[in-house]
């Protein structure tokens, strides 16, 4: 079990006990896995930061973006999703801040330009997907069953003025097992069939032996590209590998890309177990797999927020007692 995540659990109990105005008097025991749990949240729109309910709502509803887990925002305190959320979408619509926040992880940019591909574009957008099916997925619904990137910005660089992608995968409490996902039954079908895992294989090994940043390998099941959290990572370097070659087809133009990897420096139990693919930690890795090591950099939520924290200290602090 995760000694980061259990810490969490208990963070989060102690909240809808102690500091119920955080959730709205929300009281938890909301069900989970069929189960009244005390870290769910009864009504999965209280766990979202307040000031910005609305407009999270109705930005999923008018994007056509789907919610993990249900047609609801999640109750889970532990949400990934909600915590990017409550860390960025605040601050979406301020551009001056979105690029201070970015410089303060890479200082190469110069300006920020709308999420074209929003209802109404902003600086920052949640659950973005390219226009063209570059993996073969079958389906472009936002956040759900297709390649999406839980926060993006477009960017323009200092130097070349060329436009860049900044996808953001963003993590809280996550850590993984060693399931391999190259070997993995389709739901109904004959045990040891190995259906879903032979489709993923296919759909991405040849754009993984034609990438420019990732290695190729002489046999790709049950190699690393195959283990969480390689696989996200893999399929988001694809996508931003992809969109930017495929430019022409996509309303995102864009001529390089920065992989963006948001994980709380507590989480020891995802930056420092040692992966049974390598015998090392998370980023050394996934390093080893990568061609060009400026394309890719790992952040502490806290200190994206550093070059902008005193511009919100509302957002800051509610983020100090939920996360941080």
């Amino acid at each position: 079990m995760s000694r980061y995540k259990d810490s969490q659990y208990l963070r989060q109990e102690e909240l809808i006990k102690a500091s119920p105005n955080i959730f709205s008097g929300d009281k938890g025991n909301g069900f989970f896995m069929g189960k009244p749990r005390p870290f769910v949240l009864r009504n999965g729109v209280n766990n979202i930061y307040e000031p910005i309910r609305d407009k999270v709502i109705g930005y999923f509803k008018d994007n056509g973006i789907s919610w993990w887990g249900g047609s609801q925002p999640s109750g889970h305190t532990l949400s990934s999703q909600i915590a990017c959320l409550n860390h960025l979408f605040s601050i979406r619509d301020d551009k001056e801040s979105v690029l201070a926040m970015l410089n303060g992880v890479r200082d190469e940019f110069e300006d920020v330009l709308p999420i074209s591909c929003d209802t109404e574009p902003q600086y920052i957008g949640f659950e973005v997907v390219s226009t063209k099916d570059h993996f073969n997925e079958k389906t472009s619904t936002r956040g759900s069953n297709c390649t999406s990137v839980d926060a993006f910005i477009y960017a323009v660089h200092k130097e070349d003025k060329k436009r860049w992608l900044i996808p953001i995968e963003w993590k809280y409490t996550e850590c993984y097992s060693n399931q391999d996902k190259s070997n993995e039954d389709r739901i109904g079908e004959e045990k040891g069939s190995n259906g879903k895992g032979r489709e993923r294989v296919m759909r991405y090994s040849a754009l993984t032996d034609s990438s420019t940043q990732l290695k190729s390998l002489n046999c790709y099941y049950g190699s690393i590209y195959y283990q969480e959290p390689f696989y996200q990572l893999m399929r988001q370097t694809l996508w931003a590998e992809n969109v930017v070659k495929h430019r022409d087809d996509e309303i995102l133009k864009a001529d390089d890309y920065l992989h963006i990897h948001i994980i709380p420096q507590g989480n020891k139990d995802l930056l420092d177990k040692k992966y049974s693919v390598s015998g090392k930690g998370m980023e050394e890795t996934w390093r080893g797999m990568l061609n060009d090591q400026s394309k890719y950099v790992i952040v502490d939520p806290q200190r994206l927020f550093t070059p902008i924290a005193h511009k919100y200290p509302e957002l800051v602090s509610y983020l100090n007692q939920r996360y941080w």
